[in-house]
């Protein structure tokens, strides 16, 4: 299986469109010989993370949610904050809910590359 690289430029983009397409690459769903129990994807990198864009009020209501494992160790934490700290965080985790739910998720998302500027080599 031969697998190539996807240079994607985030500038403008929406965040859902792009996770979707994202998704659909490291999948493999684009090639002719996708079988849904193998990982037969190519690797994804993400350029300038952090000029991504919302549409609506999803910027101002948009809550991510998480837990410590512990009683009452919820946080719940706004997409405002989050991107403000990690856009590329924000980019991971829209793609991370659009991939299956099963032990293809974590060797897919290690295909993912996300960097918030232009990647300098």
């Amino acid at each position: 299986m031969e697998r190539t690289w996807h240079f994607i430029d985030a500038t403008d983009k929406v965040l859902g469109r792009l996770s979707t397409q994202v998704a659909k690459l490291l999948q493999g769903k684009h090639k002719p010989q996708y079988i849904p129990n193998q990982d037969c994807g190519d690797f994804v990198e993400i350029t300038n993370a952090g000029k991504i864009r919302v549409t609506g009020k999803k910027a101002d209501q948009k809550i991510y949610f998480s837990h410590s494992m512990y009683p009452g160790g919820d946080k719940y934490t706004s997409y405002k904050e989050l991107f403000g700290k990690s856009p590329a965080r924000v980019i991971y985790l829209s793609v991370s809910g659009m991939l299956p739910k099963n032990k293809l998720r974590k060797r897919f998302l290690k295909r993912l590359k996300i960097y918030k500027e232009g990647k300098t080599n």
